[in-house]
């Protein structure tokens, strides 16, 4: 529908990277723009479907998009010209330049902002918890102000990796701290400029006007959209505008052989390191890891109903470019649909050689023996998992995901297409437990039985109402008709579901699970918030 820029392809690889779109190519839906970008060439870029549906606007490859997480790159590059030119040094501790943030007794560097490794809590979830929607004007200013209220981490520097939008609008902040200039002027004049990326900008007032742009959506149904409202008024974590043609430029700058472009991309894409020295594969802004067997920097993005992909293959001197304004796309899975399209996988004798891992090989011989471990498990955090033996395979269940486990030894388990991901099964005592290990973290979950039929005087003790110092906010828990609800100001009652004697799970993505805080008599006196991105969040009983 949409004309194609540049076309240097064959109609063969063309036509089957249009069908990938063909059903976003209308006037009637939302849809992407696309670019594929090889050596110094943009070799394909094409739109599909609407910018704006109200005013029958396309989709093309100058349209602009919101590019939310893609962002964080621009941020840590900012802040890599700023160590080189001596204006600061990554393990600087963050006070250093930002006397606002409270002193919490730990270190926090510039470094572990980069690496999602600071353990600030993250912005969008602590601003949700206090009664701002996602989709109210939410400003810099705001998001200041509530982290320099942080009265604790969710754990300490360097121990952890917990992706937090928080450490990247600090970085922004830490750039107008040394340089006296916001983000958006400071990368104008320093990146965009330099690499004629004449259409590309922060956005960091929501209120001033792009013209052209695409506009966000999510689905109604198959036929019919909604707005997706996004009013930020923010800059670091997100909120970078930019188009396919200056993407392209950017794309380009990561394989650009100048030397000292070399050494700034090298720092940018250095993965980060636990204090345990385990390495990340979360770099500066940026994810490093293979795809195919290829070296990859990568990075996606979703903010209301926009959603965004880039990969960069720097030896093959390859990129892809996936930008959409609708809530339910997915420019990961288009991007690497589109990537297969080109690479070659250089891994495919390795995996000829791996061990079967079907449905087979997960039939136990002594099932019976693995009932013991069935039922419903908890972690303090607030992971919800169930096992269960079906069929003589022990089967786990997380939310809507569920699949049978394969054994590797007398008490690990792991998951068929994930063999990384380990459940490592302990009775202790009491306690039957279960460590659920991932390549970057370690999950502890224990079970408990579903107890259906507590009394409204066992429920009455849970009643009160609940204040947060930290977000001078309050939340009530109420007891109506024998059942608990999450009560707030500015949001719909929630019903509470009571897990073991301590757990109190909701729907709410942010507050979805309470850890219940007693006394040395065992009265409630508070709770945490442990969901998500936030963790010790604490409030306190104030009425009973």
């Amino acid at each position: 529908m949409h004309t194609a820029s540049g076309q240097i392809l064959p109609d063969s690889v063309t036509k089957k990277i249009d069908n990938l779109f063909v059903q976003w190519n209308t006037n009637s839906s939302p849809g992407c723009a696309i670019g594929i970008v090889r050596n110094d060439t943009l070799i394909y870029s094409r739109g599909y479907g609407m910018a704006n549906l109200e005013y029958s606007l396309p989709n093309t490859v100058a349209t602009p998009f919101h590019m939310a997480s893609i962002s964080k790159q621009f941020a840590g590059w900012s802040i890599i010209l700023l160590a080189r030119q001596g204006k600061l040094k990554l393990d600087d501790d963050v006070r250093k330049f930002l006397p606002w943030f409270p002193d919490l007794k730990q270190k926090i560097t510039i470094q572990h902002l980069l690496n999602h490794t600071s353990g600030i809590r993250d912005q969008w979830q602590l601003l949700a918890i206090s009664g701002t929607r996602l989709d109210d004007v939410i400003t810099q200013e705001q998001i200041i102000k509530i982290l320099s209220k942080q009265q604790a981490l969710n754990f300490k520097p360097g121990e952890k990796y917990s992706y937090s939008n928080s450490g990247f609008t600090m970085l922004a902040e830490i750039v107008k701290s040394v340089t006296g200039q916001t983000l958006r002027k400071f990368t104008d004049s320093a990146i965009f400029k330099p690499l004629g990326m004449t259409s590309t900008h922060f956005h960091d007032d929501y209120t001033e006007i792009e013209r052209n742009r695409s506009y966000s959506y999510n689905r109604k149904d198959s036929a019919h959209f909604t707005n997706a409202i996004l009013s930020y008024s923010v800059a670091g974590a997100t909120s970078l505008f930019t188009n396919v043609n200056d993407m392209s430029k950017w794309v380009m700058h990561f394989y650009n052989q100048e030397v000292s472009n070399q050494e700034l991309v090298r720092q940018l894409t250095q993965k980060g390191r636990l204090n345990s020295g385990k390495e990340l594969t979360y770099a500066n802004g940026i994810v490093v890891n293979e795809y195919k067997g290829w070296r990859q920097f990568s990075h996606g993005g979703a903010d209301a109903g926009y959603r965004t992909y880039l990969s960069v293959f720097p030896d093959l001197k390859l990129g892809i470019i996936v930008f959409s304004n609708l809530g339910d796309f997915d420019p990961g899975g288009k991007a690497y649909a589109i990537a297969d399209l080109f690479i070659k996988d250089t891994t495919q004798k390795k995996e000829e050689n791996k061990a079967v891992r079907d449905s087979i090989t997960a039939i136990l011989k002594d099932a019976s023996a693995w009932q013991k471990y069935s039922g419903d498990y908890i972690g303090n955090d607030g992971l919800p998992f169930n096992f269960k033996v079906k069929n003589n395979k022990l089967y786990y269940q997380i939310y809507d995901e569920s699949n049978y486990l394969i054994k590797e030894a007398k008490d690990t388990f792991s998951i068929p297409a994930a063999p990384n991901i380990k459940f490592v099964f302990k009775l202790q005592g009491k306690d039957t437990t279960v460590d659920v290990m991932t390549p970057d973290e370690t999950y502890h979950i224990k079970k408990y039985l579903k107890d259906t039929a507590q009394t409204d005087q066992v429920l009455k003790a849970y009643t009160g109402m609940y204040y947060c110092p930290e977000l001078d906010c309050k939340y009530g828990i109420i007891l109506k008709d024998h059942h608990l609800l999450l009560t707030n100001a500015k949001y719909e009652d929630a019903r509470l579901t009571l897990v073991g004697n301590d757990h109190l799970t909701n729907n709410n993505w942010w507050i979805n699970h309470l850890m219940v805080v007693r006394d040395s008599k065992k009265n409630i006196i508070g709770f945490e918030v442990n969901s998500g991105r936030i963790q010790h969040l604490r409030f306190n009983k104030i009425v009973k």
